[in-house]
């Protein structure tokens, strides 16, 4: 039985990897073609483990120019992510959205006839002559 439940594991693993190679992208590749990947990962244990271990291990951040995650123009430190991902973010932390919103609001105000121009803060005295 322990011996069936082991050349289960290995097909497992060997089925695993050759899964995780066909859909993976050039960066967890490391630089190797995927018929490469495929014929590491057919070597029984020790292939899908290498696999497994190189694919999920974080790439080296060295001096020799931008990383995967680091600005380009050297805005953001070393090492540390970009603060903002491409993607879809929250309203209020979208300053275009925020901008969008206020300008919405001043149309709106100037329409109704409700708005004097201000943002309902204390005006100032020399704005009004």
């Amino acid at each position: 039985m322990a011996r069936a439940l082991f050349f289960l594991v290995i097909i497992g693993l060997a089925v695993y990897a050759l899964a995780d190679i066909a859909t993976s992208d050039e960066r967890a590749r490391r630089g190797l073609p995927k018929g490469a990947w495929f014929l590491i990962a057919l070597v029984p244990i020790a292939g899908p483990l290498v696999w497994i271990l190189t694919s999920r291990a974080q790439p080296a951040t060295g001096g020799a120019g931008p990383a995967q995650g680091r600005r380009p123009g050297g805005s953001g430190s070393p090492g540390r992510p970009a603060p903002r991902r491409p993607g879809p973010v929250a309203p209020d932390d979208d300053p275009e959205f925020l901008w969008r919103l206020d300008q919405e609001r001043r149309r709106r105000e100037r329409e109704s006839g409700t708005g004097d121009g201000s943002n309902g803060d204390v005006p100032d005295e020399g704005a009004r002559g």
